[in-house]
């Protein structure tokens, strides 16, 4: 694709970086075929193809208009098409790039602006979310079934295990999964305590920074980085990884090093954190010979296995949660269509209720078609997201395995 960017921002770190995604883009329109947002609107201008044009146009310096910044709004950054893609265009920076100067072009409505701002200053901070959302259970009955169906009761923590290991893990406590799902970390504890590994936590870490940073706040979310660089790097040399329950934070930290690429106080200790970062799903398939001998034959159940975008798009891990579910005896299946995001995407469900509830209603058929006893997943948003559509219980993988063990 050929480009002629506009003085504004050619010859910039921003602007030499998207002139060579673009010029990586052919236009074949595979990615349309695998864009959740197309399958619904069927509009050429929420596809992959549409929006990489509309944002060429507006680094080429073309009038920025309430339209683009819409058709942009619409996109879930679930990276289907990077998947899809047979040049390797690496769509969702691209997306980043373009949405920032949209944003700096056209003024939002003050609603949408007042939203997105407490978005931005409340989900991060997880003190401020966790009373929120306590607050929010104690009024639930009087809210709005949408409302309503967002807070539904968590499963408790427990205890995590104080026992010392040897081998050590840090993990990302995170800002929302606190408060929406606080046995996921518990449970991780206490399965890796299992088989000889001690998971820590550093009390200053918080938010990945990726709900900043999606939400055009980049330098917020640039400083949420740098904090837990900093609240990491002591503990670097006492652990072997760090480990990430949700994959969308997972995606974020591993992409600390690109990130912070032109930050010279942080570009080191950047690129080593995401070296050392993994999923939990990369981390369990060490312990499947171990967990087939203690949990094979403990869960008779039917589970529906759904891959998070930000796993298998993001990340590229795929497979792996089926395997360690197989070896726990687990009768695990992948729905129809499973490559298709369910509509969370961060704080897409709050920004686009529409197109989320749509996908998500979408994806639960799918899953539903397989007569699940539970449905499970690997990432906060998707859990809470599709377990407000249905009555069928929806929970993070590594709670089947904590279940078991105990």
């Amino acid at each position: 694709m050929q480009t002629n960017l506009a003085d504004f921002i050619k010859g910039t770190q921003d602007g030499d970086e998207a002139e060579a995604i673009l010029r990586a883009c052919v236009h074949c329109g595979f990615c349309t075929a695998t864009c959740p947002t197309y399958q619904v609107l069927g509009d050429e201008l929420d596809g992959p193809r549409g929006r990489i044009y509309l944002i060429k146009q507006v680094l080429e310096g073309a009038p920025v208009t309430q339209k683009t910044q819409l058709h942009l709004d619409r996109c879930l950054t679930c990276r289907s098409c990077e998947t899809t893609c047979p040049s390797g265009v690496q769509y969702g920076r691209l997306a980043d790039i373009g949405r920032r100067v949209v944003e700096e072009r056209v003024e939002r409505p003050l609603a949408d602006r007042i939203k997105r701002m407490a978005l931005r200053e409340a989900l991060p901070r997880s003190w401020l979310f966790r009373t929120a959302y306590r607050a929010g259970k104690l009024v639930r009955p009087f809210l709005s079934q949408d409302m309503q169906d967002k807070l539904r009761p968590a499963a408790s923590a427990g205890k995590r295990p104080k026992r010392e290991h040897a081998r050590k893990m840090l993990v990302l406590e995170g800002c929302v999964q606190p408060a929406m799902g606080p046995n996921i970390n518990a449970s991780a504890a206490r399965v890796l305590d299992a088989f000889g590994v001690q998971l820590i936590s550093a009390p200053k870490a918080g938010c990945c920074g990726a709900l900043r940073y999606h939400l055009n706040d980049q330098d917020g979310g640039l400083d949420d980085m740098r904090r837990n660089i900093d609240a990491w790097w002591p503990l670097v040399e006492q652990v072997e990884a760090i480990v990430m329950t949700a994959s969308g934070c997972g995606v974020t930290v591993k992409e600390y090093g690109h990130l912070l690429a032109h930050d010279p106080a942080y570009a080191a200790k950047a690129q080593r954190i995401a070296e050392l970062t993994r999923d939990l799903s990369e981390i369990m398939p060490q312990f499947e010979g171990d967990i087939a001998a203690k949990v094979k034959g403990k869960l008779a159940k039917r589970v529906a296995w759904h891959p998070p975008c930000t796993l298998q798009h993001g990340q590229q891990i795929r497979g792996k949660v089926e395997g360690v579910l197989r070896a726990a005896g687990v009768d695990v299946k992948l729905c129809a269509d499973s490559h298709l995001c369910c509509g969370s995407a961060g704080t897409y469900s709050v920004l686009q209720p529409v197109l989320a509830t749509e996908l998500r209603d979408r994806k639960l058929a799918a899953l539903h078609a397989a007569e699940p006893d539970i449905i499970v997943s690997a990432n906060i948003g998707c859990v809470t997201h599709l377990q407000s559509g249905t009555e069928t219980p929806v929970t993070h993988w590594i709670e089947l395995i904590d279940q078991a063990l105990a």
